[in-house]
């Protein structure tokens, strides 16, 4: 078997961020000034999301085989196919959402949701996004906002699509996930819970 060390490297980093408590997280978030710092924001927030929930569910689901797993080429390529997919998809869910809260909160209309979204995935490239799966949500996303309701997105289910997403990608044997499905589900509307709550408490001024 052969191993993949940067891939495997790519991974064992991200458990470990994982592993870094919520609290270190928010403190790097005390205002938001501009466009630029809730890009950071969401950047932020999504990568928390993402990193959280799916190796929260690979560590529960593998326990004692983790080690042994993350040396497995054909694993480690999947968690990271899995660790892209569900991150583009919860930017495309905060980004809807923080422009929505914001501006049902305080007015604030002049925010452009595709130059964030844009921003966000493309500095992730460097980090090991694919190039062509950038371009496919960067697509999906320009798609989404013909049909975004700035005054209703942040009422309706908004995170709707990065747990789908964490469900489908997980890899996880179907019947396995099929079982876990209400606990993945649950699991990842409440890390949405901790983010919302520090976006309505953080003191903003864009206008």
């Amino acid at each position: 078997m052969k191993l993949n060390l940067k891939a495997i490297s790519e991974v064992l980093s991200a458990v470990k961020d994982y592993l870094f408590p919520y609290e270190k997280i928010s403190k790097k978030f005390s205002k938001i000034n501009s466009q630029d710092d809730l890009t950071i924001f969401i950047k932020e927030k999504s990568a928390f999301v993402t990193q959280s929930t799916l190796y929260g569910y690979l560590k529960t689901r593998m326990g004692l085989k983790q080690n042994m797993m993350f040396t497995d080429d054909i694993f480690v390529e999947s968690v990271n196919k899995a660790k892209w997919n569900i991150f583009s998809e919860a930017v495309t869910d905060l980004t809807f959402y923080s422009v929505s809260f914001l501006n049902k909160k305080y007015n604030i209309n002049n925010l452009d949701p595709y130059v964030m979204y844009e921003t966000i995935l493309e500095k992730e490239i460097i980090t090991g996004l694919p190039k062509d799966l950038c371009e496919k949500y960067k697509s999906k996303f320009k798609e989404k906002i013909n049909s975004f309701n700035i005054k209703e997105y942040s009422d309706k289910n908004p995170f709707t699509n990065s747990c789908n997403a964490l469900f489908h990608w997980a890899p996880i044997a179907d019947e396995l996930k099929e079982l876990d499905k209400e606990i993945v589900i649950n699991s990842i509307k409440n890390k949405w819970m901790l983010v919302v709550a520090d976006l309505e408490k953080i003191p903003v001024n864009l206008k």
